[in-house]
């Protein structure tokens, strides 16, 4: 006997054994399970936290075909590392319904470098959602690095279909490797693009604004270039060259005072002088708009016309139609 037999019979089914399933997996599934492996080494601070990463698999299901469009992460029971959380997976799976109606649960995901009997436990508690739930492996066993063409590389994923096997008059569950094929859409593409160059954009504000950070940084640094020339020649460790020092008072010249006493007291005293100037045009503007609706109202309340042409002038107190016009009506 061999020393698997010894020790544990493999639950996987040799390569001479095909699945004739056809198998389509998404690049999300993937991005997800890479993520929910590497937030759970940052977490445990373990390399190969095996026991703990799980979750399910949501896609569509036709005859032989099946599609892995999405995943979602599974809970286990306190202190119990092979019991799932069936509370959890309900109902988290009824909400990935209510947004994702097509889509159902067609198996399970986990970390490990073959499937065992510990997945075989694991793989009969999904039966009661799907009669045949799928396992897709993250197997990091896998090392990328035998093959130095990065475009060649294979994924350290394997699916397998759950299968039964019949030894010595004994059946027994097990796993057939399934072949699959990477299925990406339109949007899955340009996602994947967008994640693949570390979620940054070639947008015409960022080139906008990317060309005016250059042009600042370039003008600092000449700025620090000619800051440098004044101080040794200053110090008598660089020739004074009056060409290039005219040149320098022209271009300061040229520039707008900010922080002189006088350029301050004189700038703020324009200031106030357009301010109350705009504010002046404003009232004018407002009185204008008031003495032309006091117009109309004396139109339409049906004043007589010799009131109406009395021109500027105080304005009578109205009263209500077909009443007295006021004080002034009484004394006239």
């Amino acid at each position: 006997m061999t020393p698997m037999d010894i020790d544990e019979l493999s639950v996987v089914l040799p390569t001479t054994t095909t699945s004739s399933l056809s198998l389509l997996l998404h690049p999300l599934p993937i991005l997800n399970i890479s993520e929910h492996l590497t937030r759970l080494k940052l977490q445990t601070k373990s390399h190969f936290p095996f026991g703990k990463l799980l979750g399910a698999l949501l896609g569509t299901q036709n005859g032989r075909e099946v599609e892995i469009v999405n995943t979602f992460e599974l809970a286990v029971e306190d202190g119990r590392e092979d019991m799932v959380d069936h509370g959890f997976l309900v109902q988290r799976r009824d909400q990935y319904k209510q947004v994702f109606p097509s889509l159902e649960f067609i198996g399970w995901y986990t970390v490990a470098p073959t499937p065992t009997s510990r997945h075989i436990a694991l793989q009969d508690q999904f039966t009661g959602y799907c009669s045949t739930p799928l396992l897709l492996l993250l197997q990091p066993s896998l090392s990328l690095s035998t093959n130095p063409d990065i475009t060649g590389q294979t994924l350290p994923f394997k699916a397998y279909e759950p299968s039964v096997e019949i030894r010595d008059k004994k059946t027994r569950s097990v796993f057939i490797e399934a072949p699959y094929k990477v299925e990406t859409g339109e949007a899955e593409r340009i996602a994947v693009d967008w994640t693949a160059k570390g979620g940054g954009g070639n947008t015409s504000l960022e080139s906008h604004l990317q060309a005016q950070r250059a042009a600042v940084k370039m003008l600092h640094e000449r700025i620090l270039v000619l800051v440098q020339y004044l101080t040794n020649a200053i110090a008598g460790q660089a020739p004074k060259d009056h060409t290039i020092l005219r040149s320098i008072s022209a271009l300061v010249a040229s520039l707008p005072a900010s922080e002189h006493k006088g350029f301050r007291e004189e700038f703020n005293t324009e200031y106030e002088d357009v301010q109350l100037t705009t504010f002046l045009s404003a009232l004018t503007k407002s009185t204008n708009t008031l003495n032309d609706l006091v117009d109309k109202h004396l139109i339409l309340s049906g004043a007589p016309r010799d009131e109406r042409a009395m021109g500027p002038g105080p304005r009578r107190r109205m009263g209500r139609q077909g009443g007295m016009l006021g004080d002034w009506a009484m004394h006239s």
